[in-house]
């Protein structure tokens, strides 16, 4: 079992030929993801790749059954494409593309509420299922299969967590990189909540950040959900200064309760194993897992 994305998963690019699409489209394919086509509008019936491209994400549904879809697509239509997939029947939507505007986010936000798909990201690396599917920017060889999952704010700390968890004899079920915007399609605790429910993980690692309430909410549905399995926990963003955005547009200090000395506590109080450095948190997993 893995969540989101698998070997059956039946990949599109949006933003295909363009010099990011292309170049992460490359790399997914090599690692075997089932890259079925890609998505540039005015280059419809062209090939790119060794794969068809076509006009439009109804087109790549209708002709080669697309499920997912990727976006590389530039700030300013990245909203429209994602509203694009999600009325197509696209069921995971992942976006890669950083700086799309906050006003747009918000029509997205209405526009896929009541549709039957889920959106990961923006701003985010994407997902991964190692060994089977590679739908974002990581690099592959970092990740290997194992028991362990990944939800995480930061790209370079999903990175690096699971560096860490390999490191120490085990591997990932699947790492989510949710985004660090202030509005996301999926949340910390709906990524939490995919993997706890997930058979085949046995425990989650989970990387917040500093700003907003993402991470205190995952804490108190883990506690509610009285799941024995462990979650581990780690707060970046502990020397920023209140009210400055650092490094993410939704890592902003708002209040007392959304700094990582506060979010930490909250994680503590709810039953999560919470380590002070990233370069703690292999150790950490492996301790937990017994």
């Amino acid at each position: 079992m893995s969540v989101l994305v698998n070997k059956d998963s039946k990949v599109i690019v949006q933003g295909f030929t363009g010099s990011e699409g292309t170049f992460h489209a490359e790399q997914m394919i090599d690692y075997g993801t089932q890259v079925v086509g890609g998505v540039t509008p005015g280059k419809g019936g062209q090939e790119h790749l060794g794969k068809p491209v076509f006009n439009t994400v109804a087109e790549a549904v209708e002709k080669v059954g697309a499920d997912t879809s990727i976006i590389f697509v530039p700030p300013a239509f990245a909203a429209d494409a994602i509203m694009e997939a999600a009325n197509a029947g696209i069921k995971v939507i992942i976006t890669i593309t950083e700086g799309i505007p906050v006003a747009d986010m918000v029509k997205v936000a209405e526009y896929i509420k009541n549709r039957d798909c889920r959106l990961i990201g923006p701003n985010c690396p994407g997902v991964i299922t190692p060994g089977e599917a590679k739908v974002g920017i990581m690099p592959g060889f970092v990740f290997k299969k194992g028991t362990i999952g990944i939800v995480s704010k930061s790209g370079t700390l999903t990175y690096e967590a699971a560096d860490q968890v390999v490191r120490q004899g085990l591997g990932i079920t699947t790492a989510i990189g949710i985004g660090g915007d202030p509005i996301i399609g999926t949340t910390t605790k709906e990524a939490v909540e995919l993997l706890i429910n997930d058979p085949e993980t046995e425990a989650v690692v989970m990387i917040g950040e500093i700003g907003g309430q993402l991470e205190a909410d995952a804490a108190k549905w883990y506690k509610a959900s009285g799941s024995k399995k462990p979650i581990i926990g780690f707060i970046a963003g502990e020397t920023a200064p209140a009210g400055r955005t650092m490094g993410h547009a939704g890592a902003i200090v708002g209040g007392s309760d959304d700094t990582a000395q506060a979010k930490k506590k909250i994680m503590r109080e709810h039953g999560i194993h919470v380590v002070d450095s990233p370069a703690e948190i292999g150790l950490k997993v492996k301790e937990v897992m017994g």
